[in-house]
């Protein structure tokens, strides 16, 4: 988008939001009649919420409705969130001049009266006689029954939604958009379907009895024990445990918790002004290094019990033998300071290089190591990374590598990290509050820059003679992950273990103070609920980490490859301005081969990471040196000869790829009918190129269709799917001749139509519900709901 693009559209909001400002004055001289209510039969049976309805909603309408970016903040995930129901106000909002008050389920407020006093409105309060029912849901649903065929694209971010607060605006949005009923732009609710909600809205829309919502929010005894054994761990009064736990804590916050139960329940981490043992009274602080208001917060663990969606699923294990690492990390060692407690100053608890100085560098950068695929993944799939504006910082496809403890600089010269502790300050200081003219200043940039150019220079005087594969952490412990993946699918992203997918254009290699600030600056502070400057100014400071990322990985490389590489990841950007500093000494590894990228990746991939750890390429996408894309196969007989189609399609450049970038659907689900019982199911990626990611404006003049690519992933990665492809093996020939070759003529279109799922088509519900319940079998523990807010798949 460009600039001008950006400057009318926000001229466009401002009419708007006046425009709303006029509307009260003028309901009573034009407010539309409220939709007449809807009949319905009232059972004489008790309608079960939680075995009847809840199933259902999940399946349908908890879809899209739940996490941050549920339209009009109505969470279906629970029946808390159905009870609190819907508001005008939009979390994400690129254009807030003043901080929103939070509005999280079961922190900001208690119980249905408060939220109303946060201005939600019910959607299923019915004012009409025994009967019929007139609650916003219903109207809704039944419009919907009413007019069943969709039209037209639907997007999440379309300007003719609605967040109708009675009957009167509902009517008036529905004569505009008559085939905007729910579920939006899919098909409507089966007969039995929607007798059944109609039903329970006609009976009151009851939640769980009492004794229910005890069950569900108690754990099962196994957890329980579980929990009294690390809460009295976490809650011990001596200094060095009260800062441990708070560091856990400060990283933890986001997480769903498991025991090594066979419970499949989950749990989060909180700060409680009651000890353990006492119900938990929650302190509910935007982030968790803000002041408690209490001398000692106690750490509780608080059972989750709305239903786990893919894309806040961040699944992380506390058993015996994470506490005795923690032990080992934390407890044992002698740390650089006697230990003591600190204090929650602003200024102070943003900057961790600062507040943890007392506790050992390497411990603090082994725990995150050892942690290494969730704390990046919070930063990938917590709030921060939702649209296209946060995502376009990164390129589509990249790999991560971490530097070895034993050659950070930091863990051998924490002086180092002490004497830079205020370049190494973030936005996040300035709290949620920060003003645009703050982030357009860019002064925690520049302190970054001027730390990443000290760093240069010292890293140049200790390590005069390069560095070699031994400074690149391998991982030793079962379940490490020294490798990881990276995909940006457009306004969503997602983190996965190995080398997935072909080599990448760019590689990053994370130290310490680059993956602590990555979890600071974009996870624990940040404010979903701040100012456009607050969000502004974090954006921005991603640009760094990301090219200090990509800088440690050229510092391997020879001294000739290092700029010349780095300019091809920014083309048409002088790399002065991006503050890129080549390593000041000249490279340890004698490489053999034109291509030392893909000799350095190969090398460490092939021979000197432990073969215990599984770590490989995708067999799949990946081509070597030498290596071409082969052709498509005359005849499909075998295996090799079906593999050889995907990887013929996985060169860049496919008509599949144009069709893609046509509506931004950058991850669809493979569906490949085998034999009954036995279908397989894949992830087609699509990874776009980016001549540069420096900018976070004008996305699409920077991109290069050419070079775009696909990469086939066996199983069900990302959260956010674009697009179903319901394949049977004897058209698969046609399908991946199809990819090959289209050119959006007609008949290629009506080919296409054949596979790709549209979102009205009738197919569709039975199509998800195979793909929900295959994730669910494949990933019991790791797999959650799947989101449909960003299907975009329309046909006309």
């Amino acid at each position: 988008m460009s600039r001008s693009r950006s400057l009318a559209g926000l001229r466009a909001h401002t009419r708007r939001s006046a425009l709303l400002l006029l509307l009260p004055l003028l309901a009573g001289a034009c407010a539309t009649a409220p939709l007449p209510p809807v009949a319905i039969n009232v059972p004489t049976r008790r309608i079960d919420y939680l075995k009847e309805v809840k199933p259902l909603l999940e399946k349908r309408c908890t879809v899209c409705h739940s996490c941050y970016n549920s339209p009009c903040q109505l969470k279906l995930d629970s029946y808390e969130g159905i009870d609190r129901g819907a508001s005008k106000k939009a979390i994400y909002n690129g254009t807030r001049l003043k901080t929103m008050e939070p509005t999280r389920l079961f922190t900001d407020a208690k119980t249905t009266a408060e939220w109303r006093k946060k201005d939600f409105f019910s959607v299923t309060g019915n004012a009409a006689p025994a009967g019929a029912n007139d609650s916003l849901m219903i109207q809704l649903l039944a419009h919907k029954m009413k007019n069943p065929k969709s039209t037209g694209e639907y997007r999440p971010d379309a300007e003719d939604l609605t967040c109708a607060a009675d009957g009167s605006e509902l009517a008036e949005y529905l004569e505009k958009h008559p085939n905007n009923g729910m579920p939006f732009g899919f098909p409507p609710l089966k007969q039995e379907e929607f007798n059944l909600i109609a039903g329970w809205l006609g009976q009151g829309a009851a939640g769980p009895t009492a004794e229910e919502q005890r069950r569900l929010e108690t754990p099962k005894e196994a957890d329980a024990a579980a929990i009294a054994k690390w809460e009295s761990f976490l809650n011990q009064d001596d200094p060095k445990m009260a800062v441990t736990a708070r560091y856990l804590y400060e990283h933890f916050f986001l997480a769903h918790i498991t025991f090594g139960t066979p419970t499949l329940e989950y749990f989060e981490l909180v700060r409680s002004r009651t000890p353990p043992g006492a119900p938990i009274d929650l302190i509910a602080s935007v982030r968790p290094f803000d002041d408690p208001g209490v001398e000692k917060p106690s750490y509780r663990f608080r059972k989750i019990h709305s239903t786990i969606v893919q894309k806040t699923h961040m699944v992380y294990q506390f058993d015996d033998a994470r506490m005795q690492r923690y032990r080992e990390l934390f407890l044992e060692p002698r740390w650089t300071q006697e230990p003591h407690r600190v204090g929650y100053e602003r200024k102070l608890s943003a900057n961790p290089f600062k507040a943890f100085e007392q506790i050992p560098v390497r411990s603090r950068y082994q725990f995150l190591l050892d942690s290494a695929q969730y704390v990046l993944t919070t930063f990938i799939q917590g709030p921060v990374c939702k649209g296209q504006v946060a995502l376009n910082v990164i390129n589509d496809h990249f790999w991560v590598l971490f530097t070895d403890p034993d050659h950070d600089l930091s863990v051998r010269f924490p002086g180092f990290l002490k004497q830079q502790a205020e370049n190494l300050t973030m936005p996040i200081e300035l709290g949620s509050d920060g003003q645009i003219f703050s982030a357009v200043k860019n002064e925690y940039s520049k302190r970054a820059k001027a730390y990443y150019r000290a760093r240069q220079e010292f890293a140049a005087a200790v390590d005069d003679g390069g560095l070699g594969y031994d400074s690149i952490w391998k991982g030793s412990r079962p379940g490490d992950q020294p490798l990881l993946t990276v995909y940006r699918h457009f306004d969503s992203a997602s983190v996965h273990a190995g080398p997935l997918g072909n080599l990448p254009k760019s590689l990053w290699v994370i130290d310490y103070p680059v993956l602590e600030r990555i979890y600071y600056a974009l996870v624990a502070g940040f404010d979903v609920y701040g100012t456009v400057g607050h969000q502004l100014a974090v954006r921005l400071y991603m640009d760094r980490l990301r090219v200090e990322g990509e800088s440690n990985f050229l510092d391997y490389l020879p001294v000739e490859a290092r700029t010349p590489l780095m300019q091809s990841w920014y083309v048409d950007v002088e790399l002065g301005k991006i503050g890129y500093v080549p390593a000041g000494f000249g490279a340890a590894i004698r490489y053999a081969t034109i291509d030392p990228k893909r000799e350095f990746v190969e090398t460490l991939v092939d021979k000197l990471f432990p073969r215990e750890l599984g770590i490989a390429f995708d067999p799949l996408n990946y081509v070597r040196a030498g290596e071409v894309y082969p052709p498509l196969p005359q005849r499909y007989e075998n295996t090799k000869d079906y593999l050889q189609g995907f990887r013929a399609d996985a060169k860049p450049g496919t008509g599949f790829v144009r069709l893609a970038n046509g509506d931004n659907s950058n991850l669809a689900y493979l569906r490949l009918r085998v034999r009954e019982g036995e279908d397989l199911v894949l992830t087609v990626v699509i990874n776009r190129w980016h001549d540069n990611v420096a900018f976070f404006y004008g996305e699409d003049g920077r991109l290069n269709p050419k070079k775009d690519r696909i990469d086939f992933i066996g199983g069900i990665i990302g959260s956010y799917p674009n697009l179903f492809l319901d394949v049977k093996l004897a058209d698969l020939p046609d399908f991946l001749d199809l990819i090959n070759t289209y050119d959006g003529s007609p008949a290629h279109i009506a080919r296409f139509a054949k596979y790709g799922i549209n979102r009205a088509d009738e197919r569709f519900w039975e199509t998800y519900d195979w793909f929900q319940k295959r994730l669910n079998a494949d990933e019991p523990v790791r797999g959650g709901l799947l989101d449909l807010n960003r299907y975009y798949y329309t046909a006309y």
